[in-house]
């Protein structure tokens, strides 16, 4: 173990863009099946494993969808949880807020509630467990129609009072943050934030769309909004967080390589810019594997800015806001005074 891995595996921070049905391992995978008799496309693990090779996002989504097909009962889905948050304590991370996409499960004839209540006791049943806290978003599929995403809002009312806001997820290109204005004022109004994927694979004026149109509390990734200097200079002064996830940004060819990702360039420029894992069973990584792909393009005051800035963006009140950052301020105290 490097420095830089001992100093990042003792970080405590957050994780904000962390899609639950994408850290379902392959060794999950199989054992979901034959627990629910589930036929799947692949004969062993590594075979999953061999197909975990994107040249794009859509590549990616593909196989993502058919692997969420084993997830059939609540119990699947606390299990799920309670492997993700296992992983996340071991990774330091203290706080989660992890997106839920409803409309994948409730296509294949699951409830709403089956996937909702089992993911809540899991996340529950995490807290008490390792005591890493956590919020459900509920993210709608953007390659869906937009009364699509109503149906799936008002399936969640029971619910709601357990989510923390509503995102927006799935296929990029071809399907503009305008086309859900109407679908996140909705959600606005019964008291949830809002948060969008936007400018992954998408152009700089989908980020636009997303600040101007869904009113949006966080970006995530953000990566393309470099490219233009004066959306760059708006997200600074508006404190915008952007949950990067550079592991997931070299897998799909967002960007070419570790070595020319942007997450240094953000720092600089003064973006609130954090470290996350997007679907770390399918692109190699959980949150700490994240901040060790870009290690290497960072300082350790760095690492603790991105640490800083995964509370600062997360939707935890004031004081639980502070008190995160009096611990991450103290970590790295300790390391300046070596």
């Amino acid at each position: 173990m490097t420095d830089n891995d001992a100093f990042i595996a003792g970080l405590p921070k957050a994780e904000l863009h962390m899609h639950i049905e994408g850290s379902l391992e392959p060794e999950m995978m199989f054992a979901l099946a034959k627990r629910n008799r589930v036929s799947i496309p692949f004969a062993s693990v590594e075979d999953v494993r061999a197909a975990y090779s994107f040249s794009n996002l859509q590549d990616f989504l593909d196989i993502y969808y058919q692997g969420a097909d084993v997830l059939r009962t609540e119990e699947d889905f606390r299990d799920l949880a309670m492997a993700y948050f296992a992983r996340a304590a071991s990774d330091t991370v203290r706080h989660a807020e992890i997106f839920f996409d409803p409309q994948i499960h409730t296509a294949r004839g699951i409830p709403f509630g089956v996937a909702a209540e089992g993911l809540l006791a899991g996340m529950a049943e995490a807290e008490r467990a390792y005591g890493v806290t956590s919020k459900l978003i509920l993210s709608f599929l953007r390659h869906l129609p937009e009364e699509d995403a109503f149906e799936t809002l008002k399936a969640a009312e029971p619910w709601l009072g357990k989510f923390v806001a509503v995102g927006l997820d799935s296929s990029e290109l071809g399907h503009p943050p305008e086309k859900f204005a109407r679908v996140f004022a909705a959600a606005a109004e019964r008291g949830l934030k809002r948060v969008a994927h936007a400018g992954e694979e998408g152009p700089p004026a989908y980020v636009i769309e997303a600040l101007d149109l869904l009113h949006i509390d966080r970006l995530d990734h953000g990566n393309r909004s470099l490219e233009d200097e004066a959306l760059t200079a708006r997200l600074v002064n508006e404190a915008m967080t952007l949950t990067v996830c550079p592991l997931s940004n070299i897998k799909l060819c967002v960007v070419d390589s570790a070595a020319n990702h942007p997450i240094a360039r953000m720092l600089r420029l003064g973006l609130r810019a954090t470290v996350n894992s997007d679907d770390p069973a399918y692109f190699g990584g959980y949150v700490n594997d994240n901040y060790k792909a870009v290690a290497g393009l960072l300082s350790r005051e760095d690492m603790v800015a991105l640490a800083r800035n995964s509370f600062l963006g997360s939707f935890l009140t004031d004081a639980e806001v502070a008190q995160r950052l009096a611990e991450v301020e103290a970590y790295a105290a300790k390391f300046r005074r070596r």
